[in-house]
């Protein structure tokens, strides 16, 4: 039997994407935002829904562009405080010893250290409520040579980060399971 808990933001699983600015005065900052995902194959887009309040909204109205650099789980002390941590008045790179990378497509700053980074620039920003989502046009994707197989983003490599909105806790990914677009032709 299943047991109604409410209308409430649970989806299993939440990326964990740390979200790339410039400042008005160039200087870069990184947020921490896991209401975000995949949103469109063409153009390749990537969202991130943001509060007003954050700092980052109002780099990425300005600047229109950002980042999001996947962080793997070695990371998890570092993308959390990333997401508690004000950038008005914190530098967070320089307080978690991360290097920011100037990006080569966008007006906008990634992690040298996460494996993953994708080069956004705005596309479109929907208001929802409380939230904005900030459509970014994926201008290039960055991946260390160190987690590639075959040319390609190896997520057992990678390790990415895991949020669970139900308890506020992170997790790294499980085992392989199938193949997608394959598995299901296979009849019981």
């Amino acid at each position: 039997m299943k047991i109604s808990v409410g209308a409430k933001t649970i989806v299993f699983p939440h990326p964990v994407f740390v979200v790339g600015t410039y400042n008005e005065n160039g200087k870069p900052n990184v947020m921490t935002a896991s209401w975000a995902g995949i949103c469109c194959s063409q153009p390749p887009c990537v969202y991130v829904a943001l509060r007003e309040a954050t700092y980052t909204y109002d780099n990425i109205r300005r600047r229109r562009a950002f980042t999001v650099s996947i962080p793997s789980e070695k990371h998890v002390r570092e993308a959390d405080y990333f997401g508690i941590v004000s950038g008005r008045t914190e530098d967070k790179f320089s307080d978690m010893k991360l290097t920011p990378v100037k990006s080569d497509l966008v007006d906008a700053p990634y992690v040298k250290e996460f494996p993953v980074v994708l080069e956004c620039v705005l596309f479109k920003a929907v208001e929802l409520g409380l939230h904005t989502q900030f459509i970014g046009e994926i201008k290039d994707v960055k991946v260390e040579d160190t987690v590639l197989k075959e040319n390609m983003p190896d997520i057992e490599k990678i390790k990415p980060l895991i949020f669970n909105s139900a308890d506020r806790t992170y997790y790294g990914m499980g085992k392989y399971l199938a193949d997608a677009f394959s598995i299901g032709r296979e009849k019981k």
